[in-house]
């Protein structure tokens, strides 16, 4: 039990670095959270500071997720305390919650007042290496409507419903057998409805017409 809760401690805590405060800080100077959306993720960084800066951001965050299931889990793992009910290996299980738990960190982050991003990048990571092709067609998903609507938020929002609707249609439309099924297809809704918890504020302003459109202009001056 010991180790397993070093796993879900550290996955936490990985999932807490701050990445968009920090870049915010060390290039501005400014908090992100004070410009923009307000929100401390990577697609506020690309609104305020730029395309380069939001992508480095986007792309550690989902680095961070990958570490927790991959690099976390094999440091600590043992053997799992408790009996496995699930269709996984222990080991698969506890790429779960090592995930869940570095996601639950960026969304709020111990280092910056429990007010984290959203939780997309993480997860993101998280998923392409549990549910790899199904993430991939989920990034076609976002990469397709933010192209068209450049909706950054709407293009989060479909994506991350694409991944059980994608598992849904695989198992049993394409009758592809996948491993776990049964315990992915609620893990894999839980997240996509905690992405649309998180994207509450985003959904209202996309139904009221005043959501902010993505600009891949450079920002001179984020003051």
């Amino acid at each position: 039990m010991i180790l397993l809760a070093a796993i879900v401690v550290f996955s936490y805590l990985v999932g807490s670095i701050p990445t968009s405060l920090i870049v915010s800080k060390a290039l501005r100077g400014i908090d992100i959270r004070n410009y923009g959306s307000g929100n401390a993720g990577g697609t506020n960084v690309m609104r305020v500071l730029g395309w380069k800066e939001g992508s480095f951001v986007i792309l550690f965050d989902a680095f961070k997720g990958v570490i927790a299931v991959v690099l976390i889990t094999r440091l600590f793992y043992d053997t799992i305390p408790f009996e496995n009910i699930t269709p996984f290996d222990d080991f698969t299980l506890v790429q779960i919650i090592a995930g869940i738990a570095a996601v639950i960190g960026h969304i709020w982050t111990v280092f910056a007042g429990f007010k984290g991003g959203k939780g997309i990048a993480t997860a993101l990571g998280m998923l392409l290496m549990i549910v790899t092709v199904d993430m991939l067609i989920a990034i076609g998903v976002f990469v397709l409507v933010v192209t068209i609507s450049r909706y950054v938020s709407l293009g989060s929002l479909l994506g991350a419903v694409a991944v059980p609707l994608t598992l849904v249609i695989r198992e049993n439309i394409f009758d592809v057998n996948i491993p776990g099924y049964s315990t992915l297809l609620p893990f894999v809704i839980f997240l996509a409805l905690l992405v649309i918890y998180t994207h509450r504020k985003n959904v209202v302003r996309l139904l009221e017409g005043s959501e902010s459109k993505l600009s891949f202009k450079k920002k001179k001056s984020a003051a």
